[in-house]
Protein backbone atom coordinates (compact mmCIF):
# COMPACT_ATOMS: atom_id res chain seq x y z
CA UNK A 1 0.00 0.00 0.00
CA UNK A 2 1.46 3.43 -1.15
CA UNK A 3 0.38 6.42 1.28
CA UNK A 4 1.24 9.68 -0.48
CA UNK A 5 1.23 12.78 1.83
CA UNK A 6 2.22 16.32 1.12
CA UNK A 7 4.09 18.84 3.35
CA UNK A 8 4.40 22.58 3.30
CA UNK A 9 7.50 24.66 4.35
CA UNK A 10 7.64 28.54 4.78
CA UNK A 11 10.84 30.67 4.73
CA UNK A 12 13.17 29.55 7.40
CA UNK A 13 13.01 32.23 10.04
CA UNK A 14 16.41 30.71 11.58
CA UNK A 15 19.06 27.63 10.82
CA UNK A 16 22.12 27.05 13.18
CA UNK A 17 24.76 24.28 13.47
CA UNK A 18 23.88 21.61 15.95
CA UNK A 19 24.96 18.50 16.80
CA UNK A 20 22.65 14.63 16.46
CA UNK A 21 23.96 12.04 18.68
CA UNK A 22 25.63 8.93 16.77
CA UNK A 23 22.56 7.28 18.42
CA UNK A 24 20.45 8.74 16.83
CA UNK A 25 22.05 9.64 13.34
CA UNK A 26 22.83 6.27 12.95
CA UNK A 27 19.55 4.29 14.24
CA UNK A 28 17.89 6.66 12.18
CA UNK A 29 19.75 5.81 9.03
CA UNK A 30 19.55 1.81 10.02
CA UNK A 31 15.56 2.09 10.17
CA UNK A 32 15.24 4.06 6.58
CA UNK A 33 17.37 1.59 4.80
CA UNK A 34 16.00 -1.87 6.81
CA UNK A 35 12.39 0.01 5.28
CA UNK A 36 13.05 -0.10 2.19
CA UNK A 37 11.31 3.09 1.54
CA UNK A 38 12.57 6.87 0.30
CA UNK A 39 10.50 7.83 3.36
CA UNK A 40 10.26 6.93 6.79
CA UNK A 41 7.56 8.27 9.47
CA UNK A 42 8.44 8.61 13.44
CA UNK A 43 5.95 9.58 15.37
CA UNK A 44 6.88 11.21 18.39
CA UNK A 45 3.72 11.10 20.35
CA UNK A 46 4.60 12.34 23.51
CA UNK A 47 5.55 15.45 21.80
CA UNK A 48 2.53 15.27 19.46
CA UNK A 49 4.92 15.73 16.32
CA UNK A 50 5.57 13.55 12.99
CA UNK A 51 9.12 12.86 12.03
CA UNK A 52 9.60 12.43 8.28
CA UNK A 53 12.94 10.72 7.49
CA UNK A 54 14.84 11.03 3.99
CA UNK A 55 18.41 10.11 2.69
CA UNK A 56 18.87 13.83 2.75
CA UNK A 57 16.77 15.24 5.48
CA UNK A 58 14.52 14.54 8.38
CA UNK A 59 11.11 17.08 8.91
CA UNK A 60 8.99 17.54 12.00
CA UNK A 61 5.68 18.71 11.38
CA UNK A 62 3.66 19.90 14.50
CA UNK A 63 0.42 18.29 14.49
CA UNK A 64 -1.46 21.05 16.31
CA UNK A 65 -0.09 23.17 12.93
CA UNK A 66 -1.22 20.56 10.15
CA UNK A 67 0.65 20.14 7.67
CA UNK A 68 3.56 22.94 7.98
CA UNK A 69 7.27 22.06 8.27
CA UNK A 70 8.44 23.27 11.53
CA UNK A 71 11.98 22.17 11.81
CA UNK A 72 13.84 20.55 9.49
CA UNK A 73 17.42 18.84 9.90
CA UNK A 74 19.49 19.07 7.21
CA UNK A 75 22.79 19.05 5.29
CA UNK A 76 24.14 16.24 7.54
CA UNK A 77 27.82 15.97 7.47
CA UNK A 78 28.65 11.91 9.01
CA UNK A 79 31.90 12.37 7.29
CA UNK A 80 33.69 14.53 9.25
CA UNK A 81 33.45 12.21 12.01
CA UNK A 82 36.57 10.22 12.82
CA UNK A 83 34.57 7.89 14.79
CA UNK A 84 31.11 6.31 13.99
CA UNK A 85 30.31 7.18 17.58
CA UNK A 86 30.65 10.47 17.40
CA UNK A 87 27.78 13.24 17.05
CA UNK A 88 26.77 14.14 13.35
CA UNK A 89 26.92 18.23 12.66
CA UNK A 90 23.97 19.70 10.51
CA UNK A 91 21.94 22.25 10.54
CA UNK A 92 18.62 22.83 11.73
CA UNK A 93 16.15 25.30 10.50
CA UNK A 94 13.34 26.88 12.15
CA UNK A 95 10.60 27.85 10.05
CA UNK A 96 8.11 29.37 13.45
CA UNK A 97 8.53 31.26 16.01
CA UNK A 98 9.56 29.75 19.35
CA UNK A 99 10.27 26.39 17.94
CA UNK A 100 13.36 26.88 20.10
CA UNK A 101 12.40 25.63 23.61
CA UNK A 102 11.24 22.32 20.29
CA UNK A 103 14.54 21.84 20.29
CA UNK A 104 15.22 21.37 23.84
CA UNK A 105 13.15 18.27 23.76
CA UNK A 106 13.13 17.01 20.39
CA UNK A 107 16.60 15.15 20.13
CA UNK A 108 16.00 13.19 23.09
CA UNK A 109 12.15 12.54 22.20
CA UNK A 110 13.27 11.09 18.65
CA UNK A 111 16.08 9.22 19.79
CA UNK A 112 13.18 7.16 21.99
CA UNK A 113 10.72 7.05 18.96
CA UNK A 114 13.45 5.88 16.76
CA UNK A 115 14.01 3.46 19.90
CA UNK A 116 10.09 2.11 19.73
CA UNK A 117 10.03 2.04 15.89
CA UNK A 118 12.84 -0.18 15.67
CA UNK A 119 11.06 -2.31 18.02
CA UNK A 120 8.30 -2.38 16.07
CA UNK A 121 10.12 -3.89 12.98
CA UNK A 122 11.47 -6.32 14.67
CA UNK A 123 8.14 -7.56 15.78
CA UNK A 124 6.81 -6.95 12.21
CA UNK A 125 9.99 -9.08 10.71
CA UNK A 126 9.25 -12.42 9.50
CA UNK A 127 10.52 -15.39 11.85
CA UNK A 128 11.92 -18.50 10.82
CA UNK A 129 12.17 -21.58 12.71
CA UNK A 130 15.65 -23.25 12.37
CA UNK A 131 15.83 -27.27 12.69
CA UNK A 132 18.85 -28.57 14.37
CA UNK A 133 19.88 -32.35 13.92
CA UNK A 134 19.88 -33.83 16.76
CA UNK A 135 22.51 -35.02 18.95
CA UNK A 136 23.54 -38.77 18.74
CA UNK A 137 23.37 -39.84 22.42
CA UNK A 138 26.19 -41.95 23.63
CA UNK A 139 25.12 -45.61 24.52
CA UNK A 140 23.61 -46.69 28.00
CA UNK A 141 22.04 -42.97 28.41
Amino acid sequence: MIVQESFYRGEPLQSEMRTLPWQSYNLAYTLLKQSGEDNLFIPLRSMQYLAVLDAEEFIFIDSIVGRAVSISWQKFLPHTRTSLTDPVPYTAVYYFENVLQIMQRLQSEFYQALHLQAEKQKLAGKAKVLAFPAKKRAKGF
